[in-house]
């Protein structure tokens, strides 16, 4: 993995109906405890927790924010939700991003509607969050955390600090001949950090080198902030055009 330039926290945002904190603690899964600062995990991780009550904006972001569609009734929950349960912890790699991941599934399963993430501006409903958590692939893990921003002439990632990794900028053009999603996943099955001048290539032979950036999304301490930087791919037929 990179060494980021600071420390990585994930940030989630669990909305739910619980009437009293009693309440989400008696529906806690065994060998889960809760105080009114943390959620500790059977393995003994601690995980930040805090609490907020509902306000006017967030049902919607939540709902407009799904990679997926969540089903009726976890979003009937959103929609009438009372409580934002606020969970923050370590992340930078697989097995930290993994462990919060856990954490959240815990409050999915006491009664959690889904899953927001600070981080990426991405939502899940409970079900496939619980889904991703008990498959706790690197494809699976990319697919919870990463989103994927596309403007007029770049498409770019969002999230990918949270596994440890440089965030992906490409053209939108090399991106619709040359699916980012495989990028991700090609990132996130690797065993040695992707670095300046790396070539990635598939069956055709080689099609992109990569170039190392600083982050662009949010200023250092944001939740968006990806301190590891970027990788901009150019396209070899892009650099064999300017040589």
């Amino acid at each position: 993995m990179n060494e980021p330039a600071a420390p990585v926290t994930i940030a989630f945002r669990i909305p739910g109906q619980w009437s009293h904190p009693r309440d989400l603690v008696q529906r806690l899964p065994v060998d889960h405890r809760l105080t009114p600062e943390a959620l500790f995990l059977p393995d003994g991780s601690e995980i930040g927790f805090g609490a907020v009550q509902a306000d006017a904006q967030f049902a919607e972001i939540f709902r407009s924010s799904c990679r997926q569609r969540a089903t009726a009734d976890e979003l009937a929950t959103v929609a009438g939700y009372t409580v934002n349960v606020f969970l923050s912890g370590p992340g930078g790699s697989m097995q930290t991003a993994h462990t919060m991941m856990q954490a959240a599934a815990a409050v999915v399963r006491a009664g959690g509607a889904g899953v927001f993430i600070d981080n990426s501006a991405l939502a899940h409903g409970g079900q496939h969050w619980l889904d991703m958590t008990d498959d706790g692939s690197p494809d699976a893990l990319s697919f919870a955390f990463v989103a994927i921003v596309g403007g007029k002439t770049d498409v770019w990632t969002m999230g990918m600090h949270v596994l440890g990794l440089r965030d992906v900028v490409m053209k939108r053009t090399d991106a619709d001949d040359f699916d980012i999603i495989e990028v991700i996943r090609y990132l996130s099955r690797s065993d040695k950090p992707v670095e300046n001048g790396h070539v990635i290539a598939d069956l055709n032979g080689p099609r992109f080198q990569a170039f190392t950036q600083d982050s662009a999304e949010g200023p250092a301490g944001s939740p968006m902030y990806n301190p590891f930087g970027r990788l901009k791919l150019v396209s070899m037929r892009d650099i064999a055009e300017t040589n």
